[in-house]
């Protein structure tokens, strides 16, 4: 007997392979045989997928089934394979026609009555299906919405075993039998307006620029001062006032969350940036990725495109706030373990924020403080002189009066006001960096920067007396001018002035003079 085939996809990061699933039925003892790196959960698909066949009214095959899943060098996870595996033994018992499988995906987990259940990838793996020629995929009923997505391909959402069995004989369906799914159009969710409003935030003028130099060129921030001056509040409203996605990022930011079964509730294409503010006790892991058996996206990788923000952020553990060295540089992290390897996207901003000690009361009275000097300089310590370095803007956040913040909470400007200017801005940018494989002034190469991108001398000559003045490191005199890029897109200058330098400086380093 010839041996049957049906296709999955095996989702590795945020990458999918299509896999063949092949399905022999010969003689020998009674049995499934599953060979191809399959991990515990696809061993387990054997017993579910015999349930759900049984349950759906079809025949499990009274012989030996060997099921060969390949590419073998691929380690095989999760429960997606279960359609795959099913029809393919039904098609090698001739209980459905093997025609009937030629370039189709089946992605979903079958349960023991023979329902389909969502699964976790979809968007990924028929992303990777449609790349490599396949335009017909079977999802669970659930995940429809997500994999219509994807353009050009033929989606068939099914609830249970059975009603995909029945459209591959080309059967109909039974009177009073189970509905249809729904017809869902493959639209992305319009952008929802932002529920916090930069009209909340009282005062504050350098951390509220500081906020827009970092939406408009992807600039990371530290902000810092006592508890009540408003530095989560304006972390928060960070991505409100940040560009929405474009297709491209938007698929992208989607696939992420799909792997990690962090999809919003009600939300297809995820078009606004997120915001993820992990606690403080989070571990490594957590934060840029791992896990024991399936290597799942952390923090870093579920901000991307969006803002994370790390409230408190010298009470995270030294390895984990170093951990955030390499992502911040290159965009990406790769997470090894002993099987495999990972890369995700991890291209945040970031926003740091911190109180002056552990008591919070440094900077707004010393007199109150209980902290010794050297528990003071030991809690900022905690954040490192290599991380810092990498934080373009750095902004001392400090009490308002009661007056002024009277007077600050009637002439803040709303969220809506300042995301033109930022809109605006991204605009000057992407017409600057058209062809470019870069979008934003923060990933501006250093070389393009210091050849094609050079501000005026006496700019360069500001840069020059902090880096003799030990102020600025030769990464820190890069992210200067480019911070100094922005504002120059900010206030629609074709090329950044000695001003405007002069500005990222004291952004930088906290110095403002003039």
């Amino acid at each position: 007997m010839t041996v049957a085939r049906a296709w999955s996809v095996a989702v590795v990061g945020i990458d999918g392979f299509v896999v063949e699933v092949e399905a022999d039925i010969g003689q020998g003892l009674p049995g499934v045989h599953l060979v191809g790196l399959p991990d515990t959960a696809v061993h387990e698909a054997r017993d579910r997928a015999r349930a759900a066949v049984l349950n759906s009214g079809e025949s499990w095959p009274n012989r030996r089934v060997t099921v060969n899943l390949s590419p073998a060098g691929i380690r095989k996870q999760g429960t997606a394979y279960d359609l795959a595996l099913a029809t393919a033994i039904l098609a090698g018992d001739d209980a459905i026609p093997r025609t009937s499988l030629e370039k189709v995906v089946l992605v979903g987990e079958l349960g023991l009555d023979g329902a389909v259940r969502p699964v976790p990838g979809i968007l990924p793996a028929v992303l990777a299906g449609a790349s490599a020629g396949f335009s017909a995929f079977v999802v669970p009923a659930a995940n429809l919405a997500e994999a219509m997505l994807v353009p050009d391909v033929d989606v068939l959402g099914v609830a249970t075993f059975a009603a995909l069995v029945r459209q591959l004989r080309g059967e109909p369906e039974p009177d009073g039998g189970e509905e249809p799914p729904p017809v869902v159009e493959a639209k992305a969710v319009p952008a929802r307006v932002p529920a916090k409003d930069l009209a909340d935030v009282a005062g504050q003028a350098e951390g509220r620029l500081a906020l827009e130099v970092s939406a408009a060129g992807g600039h990371h921030t530290f902000l810092h001062g006592s508890p009540g001056t408003g530095k989560t509040m304006l972390a928060e409203r960070l991505p409100g006032i940040m560009p929405t996605l474009d297709d491209a990022a938007a698929l992208e930011v989607t696939a992420i969350h799909s792997v990690a079964g962090a999809l919003p509730t009600g939300d297809v294409l995820i078009r606004r940036p997120p915001f993820h503010g992990p606690h403080h006790s989070a571990s490594r892991a957590a934060i840029v990725g791992g896990g024991s058996q399936r290597i799942r996206p952390g923090a870093v990788s579920l901000a991307h495109r969006g803002v994370l923000f790390l409230d408190e952020a010298p009470e995270f553990a030294s390895s984990v706030l170093e951990a955030l060295r390499q992502p911040l540089e290159s965009g990406e992290v790769v997470v090894s373990r002993q099987r495999e390897t990972v890369c995700f996207p991890a291209r945040f901003t970031l926003v740091l924020a911190a109180n002056p000690c552990p008591c919070a009361l440094a900077e707004e009275d010393t007199s109150r403080c209980t902290c010794t000097p050297i528990a003071r300089r030991r809690y900022l310590n905690r954040l490192s002189g290599p991380l810092l370095d990498r934080v373009d803007l750095s902004v001392a956040m400090h009490p308002l009066a009661r007056l002024d913040l009277l007077h600050a909470v009637a002439n803040a400007e709303a969220t809506s006001v300042v995301a033109a200017r930022v809109a605006a801005a991204r605009e000057r940018m992407s017409t600057r960096f058209a062809g470019e494989p870069w979008a934003t002034n923060a990933e501006l190469p250093g070389r393009d920067l210091r050849v094609r991108y050079a501000p005026p001398a006496g700019g360069l000559a500001l840069v020059e007396r902090d880096l003799g003045r030990g102020r600025l490191t030769a990464r820190g005199a890069v992210r200067v001018l480019r911070v100094a890029w922005t504002l120059a897109d900010l206030t629609g200058r074709d090329r950044p002035g000695v001003d405007e330098v002069a500005a990222a400086l004291a952004l930088r380093t906290g110095v403002w003079t003039g």
